[in-house]
């Protein structure tokens, strides 16, 4: 029986003009499909002209200036459903998604769905059942007392996968596909009977004690940051806050 870290995967990624989920844009995005490991890896591909000012801070992060931007990327209100629908396609045949840091990406995309389409992520999904695996939710759960950061480049070194072309969609959204089968090899004997969808909800719960955790280091450190313990979607803000 082939169990589900080296069985098929899709996974998911975006590169934005920031990282507030409320008001930021995507700039382009990735999604990439694995049947088995080591199998083909189909990739597609979005490029996206946002209509606002893409920051220079940004641009050092994934290379994507605005004037390049302009000119090659589409409008967003196509984009962003082409690519709710893609997602849709792959949880309606069942295929777990690998998102890293799934609150960024999945919160992102939904405020763009509003934005450009007047819509939202669960209503593209239409009741398909969404299985989100996280690399950083299940590295930071499975092996919790490891020091040190956990962004998707030291999760890379630490599982010996390659990082070819860090910040661009593609190859980061095939990296964290590649973190997930190793931490599925890794962590097989407490992994392997737990199918997609229990680990789904597993790691909402994983994740708010994790929120809970770093809110209550920011608190003793005097660090005025909120850690939101929604996974793997934020809610949407009431109006006036947003």
């Amino acid at each position: 029986m082939t169990l589900w870290f080296d069985g098929p995967l899709a996974a998911f990624d975006t590169e934005t003009t920031g990282v507030d989920v409320e008001h930021d844009r995507i700039v382009s995005a990735a999604v990439v499909v694995q049947d088995a490991v080591g199998g083909r890896v189909r990739t597609t591909r979005w490029l996206v002209n946002p209509g606002v000012p893409v920051p220079a801070g940004a641009t050092a992060v994934h290379g994507l200036t605005e004037d390049h931007l302009q000119r090659n990327g589409r409008w967003p209100s196509p984009v962003v459903e082409e690519i709710a629908r893609t997602l849709a396609a792959q949880c309606a045949v069942g295929r777990p998604l690998v998102v890293m840091n799934a609150p960024f990406d999945l919160t992102l995309l939904d405020r763009e769905l509003k934005r450009h389409r007047a819509s939202s992520l669960d209503r593209y999904l239409d009741g398909a059942p969404l299985s989100v695996l996280d690399p950083r939710v299940l590295d930071r759960h499975l092996d919790r007392y490891r020091k040190g950061r956990r962004t998707l480049a030291d999760l890379c070194a630490l599982y010996e996968v390659e990082l070819d072309g860090a910040h661009d969609a593609a190859a980061d959204a095939f990296a964290a596909l590649e973190v997930v089968r190793a931490v599925g090899r890794r962590f097989a004997a407490r992994l392997e009977r737990l199918s997609p969808s229990e680990l789904h909800t597993l790691q909402g719960g994983w994740h708010a004690a994790q929120a809970r955790g770093l809110q209550a280091w920011f608190t003793r450190n005097g660090t005025p940051e909120t850690v939101d313990p929604a996974w793997p979607l934020r809610p949407e803000l009431p109006a006036a806050a947003a």
